[in-house]
């Protein structure tokens, strides 16, 4: 953990849960927030990203589904528009220049980013988020804030849960 960093450790009991921890996250983003999702395969982290699209109003019709294939997905038509990164098909920093995500990390958007321990995509400012499976439909929430925003972002939402 950074220096000075804090770590909010909570229990989602459900899927409910974990959607309404995504609906309290949703209104305090602004253009520019990074989220930056950790956890192992079905911990949760796409189920937490369409739950979050959702709560900015991404319209029902569109689908969120996991950019593991495509690498970024991108949902616009809510109050912000979210860009879903995954990067867990990279192998190699070197791939990273191809993805173009210096021109979605720190722009109008909200981005969320799948695998974000693997490469150092996010920017110094950012909310970390780690699921972990704690038994069927049951997750254990980390939430720690990076850099003054990211505190700010974790202090508030934390909060809220």
């Amino acid at each position: 953990m950074a220096s000075g960093a804090k770590e909010f450790n909570t229990h989602l009991s459900d899927e409910a849960a974990t959607r309404a921890a995504a609906h309290a996250l949703a209104p305090l983003l602004r253009p520019g927030d990074a989220i930056g999702l950790v956890g192992d395969l079905g911990a949760g982290k796409t189920y937490f990203v369409r739950a979050l699209a959702e709560a900015l109003g991404v319209p029902p019709g569109v689908r969120v589904t996991s950019p593991t294939f495509t690498l970024i997905n991108e949902y616009p038509g809510g109050r912000l528009p979210l860009h879903h990164v995954d990067l867990y098909r990279l192998s190699d920093e070197s791939e990273l220049g191809e993805l173009g995500l210096d021109e979605v990390v720190g722009g109008e958007g909200v981005v969320a980013v799948e695998w974000s321990e693997r490469f150092p995509v996010l920017p110094s400012e950012h909310l970390a988020v780690t699921l972990s499976v704690a038994g069927p439909d049951k997750r254990d929430l980390v939430v720690t804030g990076r850099g003054r925003r990211g505190d700010d972002l974790a202090q508030a939402w934390t909060k809220s849960l």
